[in-house]
């Protein structure tokens, strides 16, 4: 175990006023300027009982970009233009702008039960020259459940060579974690769930509930906080987003609170991941004045669930008034969350909900080549209320 824990300090009390905005009821692909109802948050011990206060409105529209999905869960785009997703029974394909028709870039044998199956999905920071396209999934090793990262290279938009990263991470029919993503340091970071059992997060030999951290090749960077070992941080329970602020290089983490255990529910978190951290599940929930456990950021308190899944830092010049926002695609909550993080303190400056109930069960949100937001519903995975052309990849459009 590291000799130094130190928390991550909390920022000062919430300073929220005002009411509420109701947006603008409209279908579907109809050019509606929407406006959004934001939080001015704090890391307060309960951040879900701030009060709101209307902060402006950003007009856009939402368009079907492809449907007919089985499942989508992950979507990365490549620097020649095409997108490559995830469905989780266990088909990789491939999608460009201009053209909204999949094709097939592999089929993964998975174990596809329950929250398992074919996950996450990142390309090689290299991709230019070596094509390598990673991917995490679930398999069955005799009586076991596993999971494993593979990568394959795009050979003509066909998956070839699969070569096996990193094997044997715990797997269950819930929480499997599975988000895959390259740092701006070029290494792997993956994200493992402790598939019902916590009390692996705390197992310093587990990879269960542990963010790992990867050379490319599989192989354990020498600067790691563990010696010889892929842990980078521990004690989370479900993270399923990752991605770095892209004006300070700090990690951030969407993490699934309790469903249950021991009479706990909801705390799910958004986490700022450092090496070497413990983040507390099972022992810890929520906040805590323990300096052995890193609090969370943000924290949705005991009476709200949003079940956060992929999560982006914005960057594009489509939307120029969430520029450098991270926003967080939600399942359970069936909304996009905006925050806006201030990159020298990390205090919240702003936590807006978007699309509140429009779109069903979110997993994940991407930026594109063109400067837009791509967003991924999760219908048909067993916990939703699908549409007639669900499972879809939508993405917004400004209309201004």
């Amino acid at each position: 175990m590291p000799s130094s824990r130190r928390r991550f300090l909390l920022g000062l009390g919430v300073l929220a006023i005002g009411a509420a905005a109701i947006a603008a009821e409209s279908q579907l692909n109809k050019t509606v300027p929407r406006t959004t109802t934001s939080e001015i948050s704090s890391l307060a011990r309960n951040a879900s009982s701030a009060t709101t206060v209307l902060t402006g409105q950003t007009g856009f529209r939402v368009e079907t970009f492809a449907e007919n999905l089985t499942i989508p869960w992950s979507l990365a785009w490549a620097p020649d233009g095409r997108g490559f997703f995830t469905e989780r029974p266990g088909r990789i394909n491939i999608i460009t702008v201009e053209s909204n028709k999949p094709s097939l870039f592999a089929e993964v044998k998975v174990e596809h039960i329950g929250e398992g199956g074919l996950l996450g999905l990142a390309l090689s920071p290299q991709f230019d020259t070596d094509r390598f396209v990673y991917i995490y999934h679930t398999y069955r090793d005799e009586n076991d459940l596993r999971n494993r990262v593979i990568r394959y290279q795009d050979q003509k938009g066909t998956g070839a060579n699969p070569t096996i990263i990193l094997d044997k991470i715990p797997a269950g029919s819930i929480h499997d974690g599975g988000r895959i993503r390259f740092g701006p340091d070029g290494k792997l970071y993956v994200t493992c769930g402790e598939t019902g059992n916590g009390q692996l997060a705390q197992d310093p030999q587990s990879l269960a509930d542990k963010i790992l951290r990867l050379s490319p090749d599989g192989t354990i960077p020498n600067d790691n906080p563990f010696t010889n070992s892929p842990v980078y941080s521990y004690g989370n329970r479900n993270p399923q987003g990752i991605d770095w602020h892209p004006l300070n290089g700090k990690l951030y983490e969407s993490e699934h609170g309790p469903s249950g255990e021991n009479g706990r529910f909801a705390n799910d978190e958004i986490n700022l991941i450092e090496p070497g951290k413990n983040y507390g599940w099972p022992l810890i929930v929520g906040y805590s004045n323990d300096p052995r456990y890193t609090n969370p950021v943000y924290n949705t308190g005991d009476n709200e669930t949003w079940a956060p899944s992929g999560c982006t830092f914005y960057t594009g010049n489509a939307f120029p008034d969430w520029k450098y926002s991270f926003f967080v695609a939600c399942l359970r909550g069936v909304h996009l969350h905006r925050f806006v993080f201030d990159p020298q303190t990390g205090a919240i400056q702003i936590s807006e909900k978007l699309l509140t109930g429009e779109l069903g069960r979110l997993r994940d949100v991407v930026q594109g080549p063109d400067g837009l937001l791509y967003i991924l519903t999760s219908n048909r995975d067993g916990r939703g209320s699908p549409a007639p052309n669900d499972d879809r990849i939508l993405k917004l459009v400004p209309t201004h």
